[in-house]
């Protein structure tokens, strides 16, 4: 099953949200974080990795039935249908946040001692949106170098069971396996296998039944390979985290304010795993869309890799 108890005290933890800070890295009003690692030739680098062409999405399908993992589900109905209509009109509403639908968080997502990113408050919320950090500063599109890290497949397992956690060193030997290596800038994502026992076994409450994740001690990986995006099948955050209600979701503190690195949830990764096990190459260039929702806290979206 794997190691479920947190390698760090919480005093350990809380203190890496410090030290591992990015909060005036490219300015007191920067709102972009860690997507500046994403330069210019960084994604014309990334262009270059396409070869076969082959495309694979990671999005799940929006779910509108509701479930022990999706509480809120899309509302979708039909404005124009059927016999005699001019058209079909649609019409749906979603609450991105939460286990069921792959989005991409915004840096205002998450606070630590009533700070967002860059030190901006948590009052900059309201019931307007956001005023800092919304969804809308990646408006132009993530494009970079994607990679892939495997942990399942790894382990040779289908998947890792709810509450293993991710080490640092599971990274390094990912990486190993995989024979690539994590750089600034890249969009790195991280697979547990959740979708796969999503798939066979259905969907369960991860809240209470626990998830599959990266405990804390990964933050200082992460910080030092500079990523601008961290992406899972779950929440990144393994669950429960151990800390109780002290520490609800570290990992989406320690990217999300500390270093303002945006973070992909729920993304479905088995079919990206299965392309890049056929290949053998786990490096490809990432695309992805979020829409602009100015002031919004996230955005549902549909990220692709292209071979």
């Amino acid at each position: 099953m794997g190691a479920t108890t947190p390698r760090l005290t919480a005093t350990e933890v809380k203190g890496l949200f410090e030290k591992l800070s990015n909060w005036g890295r490219w300015g007191k009003d920067d709102q972009r974080g860690a997507l500046n690692f994403i330069t210019p030739q960084k994604r014309a680098a990334a262009g270059r990795l396409v070869q076969s062409g082959e495309t694979v999405s990671m999005a799940l399908p929006l779910a509108t039935a509701s479930g022990p993992d999706n509480p809120t589900p899309v509302k979708h109905v039909m404005i124009s249908s059927g016999a005699g209509a001019a058209a079909a009109l649609d019409y749906f509403a979603i609450a991105p946040h939460g286990m069921a639908f792959t989005h991409l968080d915004a840096l205002c997502h998450v606070f630590w001692e009533g700070k967002m990113y860059n030190g901006f408050s948590s009052s900059e919320v309201g019931d307007a949106g956001t005023s800092k950090c919304g969804i809308d500063v990646a408006r132009d599109g993530i494009v970079s170098r994607g990679v892939l890290l495997d942990i399942a497949r790894l382990q040779q397992v289908e998947w890792m069971e709810p509450g293993a956690r991710v080490f640092p060193e599971d990274l390094d030997a990912a990486e190993r396996a995989h024979r690539v290596r994590v750089a600034e800038g890249d969009v790195l994502l991280v697979r547990t296998g959740r979708m796969a026992r999503q798939k066979k076994l259905g969907a369960w409450d991860s809240r209470n039944e626990g998830m599959p994740g990266l405990d804390p001690s990964c933050l200082p990986w992460l910080h030092a390979r500079r990523i601008a995006v961290l992406g899972c099948d779950g929440v990144s955050d393994v669950l429960p985290t151990g800390y109780g209600r002290e520490l609800i979701f570290p990992i989406h503190v320690g990217t999300l304010v500390a270093m303002g690195v945006h973070l992909i949830d729920n993304a479905d990764l088995d079919a990206l795993g299965a392309a890049c096990a056929r290949g053998a190459r786990h490096e490809f260039m990432f695309t992805m869309l979020p829409l602009i929702l100015e002031r919004g806290t996230a955005s549902p979206v549909n990220p692709v890799a292209i071979f």
